[in-house]
């Protein structure tokens, strides 16, 4: 880990891939027909597989969201990157009202370090168009690291994940370098607010925020050309709790299907409102974000970008059972154990889907091992950047590392040239955990405790041999004596013996 990356030279910037990175939220390894899914539709995602490389060990940077869009969005795995879980701001903030609604005044989490660069900003730094649409999850509402400070030309979204857990909220945030904003404001959902956040009236509301993010997003794509070349990040929050959606004819579809489907009846601490028909609820949000695909890839094609497109699909972290959701009614981890908030391989490997024609053959499938943290060095590869790290790396400080390893010669059909990870590292401090991977060797330690399991022979991770393997144990914890930088805010236990 901490490699130096000295990324290919450039090219002309009408020559370099556009990227479209397609980020949703809490979505399975399982969820998806093209993994395995037996009973939600998603043919616009299995054609983007068809046409491209689906990979079968990619991997989070973290089993909740903010610390793993932290990894994608730095370049550091959790035991570097200084966000490294969803440390919130919004509970001390005071409140404002909305109509007759109260909601808070200042919202959002931990900010990203401000000395440290996140990938818009290398983007723009590299004569790239910027747009981002949907979770933020990086920094609070007039922090240092909003959008508008990190690189992103446009956003619409949400800057606060707790906001998020309502699909009919009272604002979402927005900025456009190119309207004359000078920072992230917020954009009031007039009908929304005539009703209540909770209960009863509820889904009288009528501003799906979803639908909105995602034509916004459209909009903005509308607008590129050949000439510039542009870097989308599309932070779908589809299939996040709340299950909530506009009853159209996606949804009741699935209620057909789903006969006697169950109920459920609300957190409005956690602002979930009750659900009736969640399994209905929650395949058609899969479904309904799909479609979203659908919409882009064509949208591509009709301008003519879709064969200088890198177009990525992944999610966050493993399926979560929030808000009413039932990952077990549909085999949501298919081989894996574990859930959200799991460093066992349900919570932290994830679908990845990678499409380019120029360079990458339909149909393939890789079982190369990534992580999000990955995304940065290859993409600055991609892209044609020199010697990112010596630009963008300060060599005297500790944990300003770029941890990543670039799996570009992977897509460019050159796979005898492509490096592997000697180990993949993470950290959770919410339910202490800490994980090491290191070829089929896995590591996991929970508040101290380790078990080791062996992935080749134990992929559900159900047999705990680590008596049988001290010497292993050993090496594997001699990572993360390796790896793990401490942080003041996000505290882990180690195993005893480092």
């Amino acid at each position: 880990m901490g490699a130096t990356l000295i990324c290919a030279s450039g090219a002309a910037a009408h020559q370099r891939p556009n990227i479209l990175f397609i980020l949703c939220d809490d979505m399975g390894y399982g969820d998806l027909a093209c993994y395995g899914q037996k009973y939600i539709s998603t043919p616009n995602i299995d054609r983007l597989a068809a046409e491209g490389m689906l990979f079968t060990q990619a991997y989070a940077g973290s089993p909740v969201s903010a610390p793993s869009r932290a990894c994608l969005m730095t370049g550091q795995h959790t035991g570097h990157t200084w966000v490294r879980g969803n440390r919130e701001y919004w509970p001390k903030s005071g409140t404002v009202r909305y109509g007759d609604n109260t909601d808070y005044a200042v919202v959002g989490q931990e900010p990203y370090d401000s000395a440290h660069v996140i990938l818009p900003e290398i983007m723009k730094d590299n004569g790239y168009r910027t747009g981002m649409f949907g979770k933020w999850a990086g920094g609070y509402e007039g922090s240092w690291s909003t959008p508008d400070k990190r690189g992103v030309d446009e956003y619409y979204g949400y800057i606060c994940q707790f906001q998020a857990h309502l699909y009919y909220p009272n604002f979402l945030n927005s900025y456009s370098r190119a309207a004359g904003d000078t920072a992230v404001r917020r954009v009031v959902m007039e009908q929304n607010i005539r009703y209540p956040m909770f209960g009863a009236g509820y889904f009288r509301r009528s501003e799906y925020s979803a639908d909105s993010i995602h034509a916004h997003a459209m909009a903005w794509l509308d607008r590129q050309d050949k000439a510039h070349p542009f870097f989308a990040l599309l932070t779908y929050t589809l299939p996040h709790a709340e299950l909530a959606q506009p009853e159209d004819s996606i949804v009741k579809a699935y209620r057909l299907r789903f006969s006697g489907d169950k109920s459920w009846g609300g957190q409005q601490g956690s602002r979930y409102n009750p659900v009736t028909g969640v399994h209905a609820e929650f395949a058609g949000m899969i479904t309904r974000l799909d479609a979203y695909v659908g919409q882009l890839m064509e949208k591509l094609r009709e301008k003519g970008l879709d064969k200088n497109t890198i177009v990525i699909f992944s999610s966050d972290n493993g399926p979560h059972e929030e808000g009413g959701a039932d990952p077990a009614f549909f085999n949501r981890d298919g081989l894996l154990r574990g859930l959200k908030r799991s460093c066992l391989e349900g919570g932290i490997r994830i679908p990845f889907i990678v499409r380019w024609p120029a360079h990458i053959k339909a149909g393939v499938r890789s079982d190369h091992q990534l992580a999000f943290y990955d995304i940065m060095p290859t993409l600055c590869d991609l892209i044609g950047v020199r010697h990112y790290v010596k630009r963008y790396t300060n060599p005297r400080k500790a944990i300003d590392y770029f941890d990543g390893l670039s799996f570009a010669p992977l897509l460019k059909g050159k796979p005898a040239r492509q490096k592997e990870h000697d180990h993949l590292y993470w950290e959770f401090h919410e339910t202490d955990q800490i994980a090491v991977r290191k070829g089929n060797w896995k590591l996991r330690v929970v508040k101290g405790n380790c078990e080791l399991y062996d992935l080749a022979t134990d992929l559900h991770e159900d047999h705990n041999v680590a008596a049988l393997h001290p010497d292993i144990v050993r090496r594997l914890k001699a990572i993360i004596r390796q790896e793990h930088v401490e942080s003041p805010l996000f505290r882990v236990t180690l195993p005893a013996g480092l």
